[in-house]
């Protein structure tokens, strides 16, 4: 797999156009969006180690080589697929109830992601995580530390807590039920002493 140091990002690299291609010569039922699904499942099933590009050509029934006319290499279908399946976390819509309730609704949503989808600590280590799906989801945890009552430079901070928080107490495999909800009243309770008193 490739670094941030050795490689661009999906989400910012600036390609050529794609040659022109007769449908004739595309593989029938085939779409990135087909391919990063199925890379989804086979993560799913098989993990990082086990992933490779023939096995998933084998699960989908084309050829290796035909995945590489929508995606240029191995590393940036993983990219698509960590941001895939990031999509599947409901976010709380804004201003919809107190902002603690939004926060624990982005915590548990986030551990039941990753108890579905267990390889994703291990792509977040190794790909930036700024599509759009990220985006999305740091732009909710944003929101709801803008409702806090947090001046601006400590909402740096807790955003910091909550997103080590969420990639640490947070994976199913490293916390029990009960200790993560514990580690989470903590951290809920930590914001909770610094933010504004008027806050509703």
């Amino acid at each position: 797999m490739g670094t941030a140091a050795d490689r661009t990002s999906v989400w910012l690299a600036s390609k050529p156009a794609a040659p022109t291609r007769r449908r004739s010569e595309l593989p029938a039922g085939l779409d990135r969006e087909r391919i990063t699904t199925a890379a989804v499942r086979l993560l799913d099933t098989e993990g990082v180690a086990g992933f490779s590009m023939r096995r998933l050509a084998g699960r989908l029934g084309v050829t290796a080589m035909s995945l590489y006319w929508y995606v240029d290499t191995k590393d940036d279908l993983l990219e698509l697929a960590l941001d895939a399946a990031l999509g599947e976390l409901p976010l709380p819509p804004e201003n919809a109830g107190h902002w603690s309730d939004r926060l624990r609704a982005l915590a548990c949503g986030h551990r039941r992601l990753l108890a579905a989808h267990p390889w994703l600590p291990a792509l977040s280590a190794e790909y930036p995580n700024i599509g759009p799906h990220a985006r999305a989801f740091d732009t909710a945890l944003m929101r709801v530390l803008a409702a806090t009552g947090l001046a601006a430079p400590a909402r740096t901070g807790a955003h910091l807590a909550v997103s080590r928080f969420l990639h640490g107490c947070g994976t199913a495999r490293q916390a029990p039920e009960g200790d993560f909800h514990f580690a989470l009243d903590v951290l809920v309770a930590g914001i909770e002493a610094h933010a504004a008193p008027t806050v509703p």
